[in-house]
């Protein structure tokens, strides 16, 4: 719509809307990432902040938005001459998830360049967020170029394009602002720490809340202008407060008490870097000047602790972000405040029903917004239903309890057993699809890709995005004397373009199938087994792959996560997942025969890779198809080599331990057509390969033509 959705018609949400407005008192934060579930008004907020900052004073005709005083030197459309500008509203440019590479940071004509010798440079994105809001919806599914370039240019206030030889730089200084739900995926740890603030949002479960937030959006899609001439007295005490705060933020002292609170605080909770000390000071000094104060206090110091620590302080993907508040009170408790300082607030914290005054500094704790209302960015019958997944094996436990008795059957003897706490993982082999693939970048298996090292040239399938100049000169050169060269510069026309081939890396699906039967209960192994693949689901996590689950025993075999790049919810289903009763193989294997045949309609481009988590063992036909007349055995077989001939790639983690072997593992890797690992074998730094390291160091000292003996010799 025309009409932006008003910030302070946002109910609730305090710590969102604190952490907005902290970044428009002071962009040096350095942004704000918005952590939560569909529907919880990140990106009405969001788009909504942009008519509470100031406006941009900018040179005249400048495409960079140059500062009349102190412009770019090196700005593509300078240099500039001193003078007075033109005020512009400031920007909030939205970066699309699939947005090109040449969309984000500009676009040279390489026709004119080859053939003229001129840098027509069209900027893109990062050009025209500079000194505004670069906004980005779904960052975590934001490809891995795009977020290359983007930790480029937050790092260094500038955009670089480098292409064959020309070169265009601009500043490109922006407020970072991006909204994730967790459930899809987690960032990458550099544009993670990118960001200087993180937000837990969650909708509300009072329903008086929920109805004001269905009161208000009703009211402002029937008619948006005449909502938001409701809430322009309150958007302009607040944008008004947003420049008396900028204003009073030069004379906010940072005391040596503030600062030491600060350093504590970070060390207390090892995070890494000097980053969350420097983003921690600017946050406690701009929640200063946003109280209408000069003087920097332990609740300052506590609130920016809340919002710039929790996404810095996490360890691996599988931790929860959070920070204990028990331990970051005691840590400032230990440098209370010199003097209590009684100073009388200048200004109100802010409008209340349901304005942004109630996220100040004293609207409630920072990790927990207050219950006196809520807000959700367009409410519907999927806000309203919380999503309560059921656990994998529900249900199954009391059908294999009457067997209980039976003594000689191990796998169908005991009652369901608890689950139990997976080993700690380990880094792991690296495991590829064979061939070359084509879909999304990742780190994976090869596969040709829109960046990585230049294998080769071809007509390029509509717009050219990557040169090779070389294959374009050679299709050039034998037209010359035809098309009436008489100069130096070559005569290019445009079906003399190459587009450069390039070859990288692919993310894949990755489908876990793990045998949760009575068997695997043996010798604590159901805990090695988790720890490995919870091994496996980090490395996934750092490859950039879609992963799923399936698990079987008993008689089913259930997809306990459909495919999804939440590896996070990947470990957290394997963590509950119980073990207990027959052992139904090929039920597994068909199961993921059909989640695969379903994913490769969905998303053709990504290649699968199967890794079964089995001792091979199959003593129940379960659900495989109602067959009967094979032995489970057979139907396990028969499942493999249908999954073999679709063309799957696959492992097999041979759970098997103890001094008798039966290698049934390996006879269905066979099946499958792909190579059995064992437990220790998918260690990187496993035993055996330091042994054969060891054996290989020790023959060469030991060889008569050792660099020693020669030396002796």
């Amino acid at each position: 719509m025309s009409t932006p959705y008003p910030f302070t018609a946002v109910v609730g949400q305090a710590d969102l809307r604190l952490a907005l407005l902290l970044n428009a008192v002071s962009p040096a934060v350095g942004g704000v990432l918005v952590r939560g579930e569909k529907g919880t008004a990140k990106s009405t907020a969001v788009r909504a902040l942009s008519a509470l900052l100031p406006q941009v004073d900018v040179v005249s005709g400048c495409r960079f938005s140059c500062a009349p005083t102190a412009p770019d030197p090196a700005c593509p459309d300078g240099p500039h001459e001193p003078g007075p500008g033109g005020l512009r509203p400031a920007r909030m440019v939205e970066l699309p998830v699939g947005a090109s590479e040449d969309r984000l940071v500009g676009a040279l004509d390489i026709e004119r360049a080859l053939a003229e010798g001129v840098k027509a440079f069209e900027p893109g994105l990062l050009a025209d967020a500079h000194r505004g809001i670069l906004y980005v919806d779904e960052v975590n599914l934001l490809h891995d170029h795009l977020i290359d370039l983007l930790l480029d240019a937050a790092a260094m206030g500038a955009s670089y394009v480098e292409r064959e030889g020309v070169s265009v730089r601009h500043a490109a200084r922006f407020l970072l602002v991006g909204t994730m739900n967790p459930e899809e995926g987690e960032l990458r740890p550099q544009l993670l720490d990118r960001f200087g603030l993180t937000v837990e949002v969650a909708a509300s479960r009072e329903p008086a809340q929920r109805v004001e937030v269905v009161r208000r959006r009703l009211a402002y899609e029937d008619d948006p202008a005449g909502f938001a001439t409701r809430w322009a007295g309150d958007e302009h005490e607040v944008r008004a407060r947003v420049v008396a705060a900028r204003a009073l933020l030069p004379k906010v002292s940072l005391g040596d008490t503030a600062l030491l609170q600060i350093a504590a605080t970070c060390a207390g909770f090892e995070v890494d870097g000097m980053r969350a000390d420097i983003v921690m000071a600017r946050t406690a000094t701009a929640l200063a000047a946003w109280a209408g104060r000069t003087d920097v206090r332990k609740e300052d110091v506590r609130q920016a602790a809340l919002l710039a620590l929790p996404h810095r302080r996490r360890r691996n993907p599988f931790d929860a972000p959070g920070l204990d508040e028990d331990m970051l009170d005691r840590i400032l408790d230990e440098f209370p405040d010199e003097e209590p300082e009684p100073e009388p607030e200048p200004e109100p914290e802010g409008p209340d029903d349901g304005g942004p005054g109630d996220g100040g500094p004293d609207g409630g704790p920072g990790g927990t917004p207050p219950q006196d209302d809520g807000s959700q960015e367009d409410p519907g019958p999927s806000a309203e239903t919380p999503e309560t997944p059921e656990a994998p094996e529900g249900g199954e436990a009391p059908a294999e309890a009457p067997e209980a008795p039976q003594p000689a059957a191990q796998e169908s003897a005991g009652p369901e057993q608890a689950a139990v706490r997976a080993a700690e993982p380990f880094r792991t082999k690296m495991l590829s699809v064979p061939g070359l693939g084509e879909g999304a970048s990742g780190r994976r298996s090869r596969a040709r890709t829109a960046h990585g090292r230049t294998t080769g040239a071809q007509r390029p399938r509509g717009h050219l995005t990557k040169l090779h100049l070389t294959a374009t000169i050679q299709a050039a050169a034998p037209h010359q004397k035809a098309r009436g060269r008489d100069g130096r510069g070559l005569v290019i026309r445009k079906d003399d373009l190459r587009q450069a081939t390039r070859e990288g890396r692919e993310g894949n699906l990755v489908l876990f199938v793990v045998d949760a039967s009575g068997s695997m209960a043996a010798r604590q192994r159901m805990s090695a087994v988790k720890g490995a693949v919870l091994s496996l689901l980090l490395d996934a996590y750092q490859r950039r792959d879609k992963v799923g689950l399936i698990t079987f025993r008993g008689a089913t075999a259930d997809l306990a996560l459909p495919p999804t790049s939440s590896v996070d919810a990947a470990a957290a289903r394997l963590e509950q997942l119980p073990t207990g009763g027959r052992t139904p193989l090929a039920a597994g294997l068909l199961k993921a025969h059909e989640v695969l045949r379903i994913e490769r309609l969905r998303d053709p481009s990504r290649r699968p890779l199967l890794v079964v988590v089995t001792d091979g063992r199959a003593t129940s036909a379960g659900n495989a198809g109602g067959r009967t007349d094979s032995s489970p055995r057979e139907l396990a077989g028969h499942s493999a080599r249908l999954l073999q001939a679709g063309g799957v790639a696959s492992v097999v983690v041979d759970c098997e331990s103890g001094p008798v072997r039966l290698g049934l593992a390996g006879v269905l890797a066979r099946d499958l057509g792909g190579p059995a690992v064992t437990l220790d074998g998918l260690r990187a730094d496993s035993l055996a390969g330091l042994v054969k390291n060891v054996r290989t160091a020790v023959t060469s000292t030991a060889s008569p033509h050792s660099s020693n003996n020669r030396r002796a010799a």
